[in-house]
């Protein structure tokens, strides 16, 4: 069935320049959404596993193979513990949070002491990484081993460029033969906002015109490949 392109509505402009950086902030983050999250593993100085969740991430290109996490800097000015770690020794460990560990990720940004280790705090298990120092989270589906390839300073930022060295994806969810991501057991969380999530488990495809379904009539979605396998 064939929907009528939506109306033109009235819209607000709203000039940047005469806004607060909070209120930039709150406009920015409640409407740019939904944001995947990166669970971070740092280590800190005396060797401490810090972990911490944040949600100005994603992807940023394949050569090289290169993802963002922007990090902002405490309200007396210091940086976080993953900010500072990563200027510091160069490298992390970025996890995708799914439904099964949605709970612990955001516990995770909860304000502890540099000595104490997030991973512990929530309960999570660590397993070595290959090529970097902080070790990755056993119970994430996937984790990307990350050296730090360039960064941007702002007056209130941090934004870290890392460069993927090794992958991690839990058993059964990658076809390394045809490189396809088996999706039905893949449940990532995002970011919608404050402490608010959604998760992903509503997908549908948008159809191509003149395009048949699985019973031949054309404008209807067919793929030829499964949304679940891709």
């Amino acid at each position: 069935m064939n929907e009528s392109p939506p109306t033109p509505q009235a819209s607000q402009a709203i000039d940047f320049e005469q806004l607060t950086s909070y209120q930039r902030y709150k406009l920015m983050a409640s409407l740019i959404v939904p944001r995947p999250i990166a669970l971070i593993t740092t280590l800190s100085p005396g060797g401490v596993v810090n972990a911490a969740p944040f949600s100005m991430f994603n992807m940023l290109g394949e050569d090289p193979p290169i993802v963002m996490v922007s990090i902002n800097r405490q309200h007396d000015g210091h940086l976080k513990d993953t900010a500072a770690n990563i200027l510091r020794e160069k490298e992390f460990v970025v996890h995708m949070a799914d439904e099964a560990i949605a709970t612990q990720m955001h516990r995770c940004g909860e304000s502890l002491p540099p000595e104490h280790s997030e991973i512990d705090h929530v309960g999570f298990t660590t397993l070595p990484s290959l090529a970097v120092k902080p070790p990755r989270i056993a119970e994430a589906p996937v984790s990307f081993e990350c050296v730090l390839h360039e960064t941007l300073e702002t007056p209130s930022r941090y934004v870290f460029i890392g460069r993927l060295l090794w992958m991690h994806a839990r058993e059964g969810l990658i076809d390394t033969e045809r490189w396809r991501v088996h999706l039905q057991h893949y449940f990532p969380v995002a970011r919608f906002g404050a402490s608010f999530y959604i998760n992903s488990r509503e997908r549908f495809a948008i159809p191509q015109p003149n395009e048949p379904d699985q019973a031949g009539q054309p404008g209807d979605s067919s793929r030829s490949t499964s949304i679940d396998e891709i």
